[in-house]
């Protein structure tokens, strides 16, 4: 069989290290002892949790015009894949017999002849990977979250009027638009008139030649209303729906600001508030043939009935009642079921998995340690050449600045990789637990409890016309495959 060897890391520095050569030679070893004739090496640097991997698909697309099979070995599954989405054109190349996949550290082989234990290590170690980049998000957000409290802008594009600049100490920052911020304020002093509305505005700023934005677009409605909905301009930045104060300068004052919303607020309609009457399926069902809101009601004060809300004038409203939409719910909950043998054999290899990430961990744990290390010694050099007078106050301040803030990062990091393993064990342990009894557990929780598991099963819950469709979140769908087959499906 021809063989192709997949080497892939996430970024330009990573490729730097000689990542991918380790990796090429491994690979090119393991396939001469396999007796595989390599027909193709890929060299790939981009991140597998993207959504669009576009060298990624260039292999799918050769694999899929070849008539041939080919053996794809790679060095792990998570230099594969990091997520379930490309689980499904993997597997269906696999049951065509087009494809072989060899995970050389997990010495795990899949095939069209792969039993169920070798489908579910697949799984597991693709849950796996997915977990280790989640916690990597965690650390970013940690992160984010101490710049935020230093007053720091996170995002990669400022408001209008503003933009980013590089000091001359390298760092990056955010200073005003000298172009477009005389515009801002002359909007906010406009509407604050009280005898403006968005449209004239947007006629007075096209007259006065209005700055395009940062994407090459001119002023609109939505451009005025976001604006003047930005309370980043009188010094605070809201963030996933709270306010926090930042450290750059202030284009309008904090009463011109208000004065400018509370206009606002008398010429639009209050929105529409809803009792929080216990409706299961509120919120987690959307209409299949206008992706609208589904909404639900109670009748007689006992009977649910859900129905499109259609918002967009294309639908005919036909109502549900709750147990029939519930119907399929249980059918998929009576399916993710493993017996008390599955799930020891399961944990089982979780916890031999583990154990070989640890000393992964070890390696990136002392990688840090050095990094900090290092980092406290330049703080200490910085410190001493600021008393000797060898550096200005500015150059001290900023130098300060980046070498705390990586302090900190690092610190962030090593923090992570201490409660890793038992974290990923836990989550683990306890999605399996889960499908021990799903849908007695579903049946004896509280609402809010149901409605988190149905997210935590579930995805994608839609509406068609009377049904409800629904679609099992990975790796429960695999979970559930084994009633209906001796081979899972990846």
């Amino acid at each position: 069989m021809k063989a192709i060897i997949f080497a892939r890391v996430s970024t330009k520095e990573q490729e730097e290290g000689q990542s991918i050569p380790s990796q090429v030679r491994r690979l090119t070893e393991y396939a001469l002892k396999k007796n595989l004739s390599i027909e193709q090496t890929f060299q790939v640097t981009e991140s597998s949790s993207k959504d669009t991997r576009k060298q990624f698909n260039q292999i799918m697309a050769f694999v899929k015009k070849s008539k041939q099979s080919y053996a794809l070995i790679i060095d792990t599954i998570d230099r594969l894949q990091r997520s379930f989405r490309e689980t499904p054109l993997l597997d269906e190349f696999r049951k065509q017999g087009k494809l072989e996949l060899h995970f050389l550290r997990e010495g795990l082989i899949v095939n069209q002849q792969s039993n169920s234990a070798q489908l579910l290590q697949w799984d597991v170690g693709v849950l796996f990977a997915s977990s280790y980049v989640r916690q990597l998000s965690d650390n970013v957000k940690r992160s984010q979250e101490q710049c935020i409290k230093n007053g720091q802008w996170v995002f990669s594009r400022p408001p209008y009027g503003y933009k980013n600049v590089t000091l001359p100490t390298g760092q990056k920052d955010v200073q005003t638009n000298e172009i477009q911020a005389p515009f801002v304020i002359k909007m906010f002093e406009l509407y604050a008139q009280a005898n403006h509305s968005f449209n004239t505005i947007v006629t007075k700023m096209r007259e006065a030649d209005f700055p395009r934005t940062a994407k090459g677009k001119s002023i609109t409605v939505r451009t005025v209303e976001l604006i003047l909905n930005n309370p980043f301009y009188m010094g605070l930045m809201r963030i996933k729906g709270q306010l926090h104060p930042h450290r750059y300068k202030q284009l309008i004052s904090e009463a011109l600001f208000n004065r400018v919303q509370k206009i606002m607020h008398k010429r639009h309609k209050s929105p529409v508030q809803y009792a929080g009457k216990p409706i299961l399926l509120r919120g987690l069902v959307r209409c299949k043939k206008c992706d609208g809101a589904v909404s639900g009601y109670i009748k007689k004060e006992k009977y649910v009935y859900y129905s499109c809300h259609n918002s967009k004038r294309i639908c005919v409203k036909k109502n549900v009642k709750e147990e029939k939409l519930l119907e399929p719910i249980f059918s998929a909950l009576d399916d993710l079921s493993l017996s008390d043998e599955q799930i020891a054999k399961v944990s089982r290899y979780i916890e031999q998995s583990e154990k070989e990430e640890h000393a992964e961990i070890g390696r990136m744990q002392r990688e840090a340690k050095e990094k900090l290390q290092i980092t406290k010694e330049r703080l200490s050099k910085l410190i001493d050449m600021h008393v000797d007078g060898k550096i200005d106050a500015a150059t001290y301040r900023l130098k300060l600045e980046e070498y705390k803030r990586t302090q900190q990062n690092v610190m962030l990091e090593l923090e992570s990789y201490n409660s890793n393993g038992k974290e990923e064990i836990a989550a683990a342990q306890e999605a399996l637990e889960l499908t021990r009894e799903a849908k007695q557990l579903f049946l004896s929780s509280n609402l809010d409890e149901k409605q988190q598991l149905l997210s935590f099963f579930f995805s994608n819950l839609q509406l068609d016309h009377e049904n409800l469709v629904l679609e099992v979140r990975e790796p429960f769908k695999t979970i559930a495959t084994v009633h209906d087959q001796h081979l899972w499906r990846g």
